[in-house]
């Protein structure tokens, strides 16, 4: 756990995502939502023409394939967390439930959707991800302790987009190093990051493999509810550690993100940022 904020570390490794959905609930987790559009548009924009294999994309820390779910079907962030508490689901057992959402995402699933590869330490929660048809492969092997296998390598060798919504304050640059130099191409890295800590040490090893770094100052993105007073006071304390300013967003009682993109240069001259992601 990150000194300071709440561990959901129980929630994160279960058969299942039911207490997942039901614990942040009530804190109004929300980043994989301000991520949906987000990705959504990067892969469209790395797809190609009809017809062309549709883009790899690596989900980091995928926990139980909800970006993938929000990504590749058209259901909201709010439906699963209504589809994951309700009382018609929680008396089904594990085995049942994955039965159901494969049906209830395969009746869901979007046109040219992308191919997804996620990894996460999370056993459970990868293999639950795979079994409901979420994520077309999944590893959980871990990247902050050991070097990819040969199998992880060949699952995420085409990748054409690195997705990172809730791990960037428990990773190092060592897990990006190790899934860029196995690419084929140098894929986009897109990550939103807590505002707490400074992502300078992962833009920097990406920059080594010839990936340009780039803010999206538009906005922030709120990622949920303080879980108290004293998680307050450390996000407030650590954002101004980082020269940022926490009035309006932290002060106000939620965790805010940042939008990081790391492109090569000649995809960053093509396409701005603000061409990419206009302001809402």
């Amino acid at each position: 756990m990150t000194s300071g904020m709440t561990s959901f570390d129980k929630i994160y490794d279960q058969p299942d995502p039911r207490a997942y959905f039901t614990v942040l609930g009530p804190l109004e987790y929300q980043t994989p939502h301000h991520a949906q559009s987000v990705f959504r548009r990067m892969a469209e924009t790395l797809g190609g023409p009809p017809g062309d294999e549709p883009p790899t994309v690596v989900d980091i820390c995928c926990s139980y394939g909800i970006n993938a779910a929000l990504l590749n079907h058209d259901v909201t962030l709010d439906e699963l967390y209504t589809r994951y508490t309700s009382p018609q689901v929680a008396p089904l057992t594990t085995a049942e439930l994955i039965e159901d959402d494969r049906a209830y995402f395969a009746a869901r699933r979007r046109p040219r959707a992308a191919r997804v590869v996620g990894i996460d330490v999370a056993a459970q929660a990868v293999s639950y991800a795979q079994a409901a048809g979420l994520l077309d492969e999944g590893s959980a092997e871990n990247l902050e302790t050991a070097e990819p296998s040969a199998e992880l390598l060949r699952k995420t060798r085409r990748a054409r987009l690195i997705t990172i919504t809730g791990g960037t304050t428990f990773l190092s640059a060592r897990t990006l190093k190790a899934l860029t130099a196995g690419t084929d191409t140098p894929p986009w890295v897109a990550s939103f990051v807590l505002r707490t800590a400074s992502y300078e040490p992962i833009a920097d090893a990406l920059a080594a493999h010839g990936l340009t770094t780039e803010k999206y100052t538009a906005r922030t993105f709120p990622q949920r509810h303080f879980s108290g007073p004293e998680e307050q006071r450390y996000a407030v304390e650590a954002v101004e550690a980082v020269g940022e300013d926490p009035r309006g967003k932290e002060t106000e009682g939620y965790f805010h993100t940042t939008l990081y993109l790391s492109r090569p240069p000649q995809d960053v001259a093509a396409l701005p940022l603000t061409e990419l992601l206009p302001p809402d």
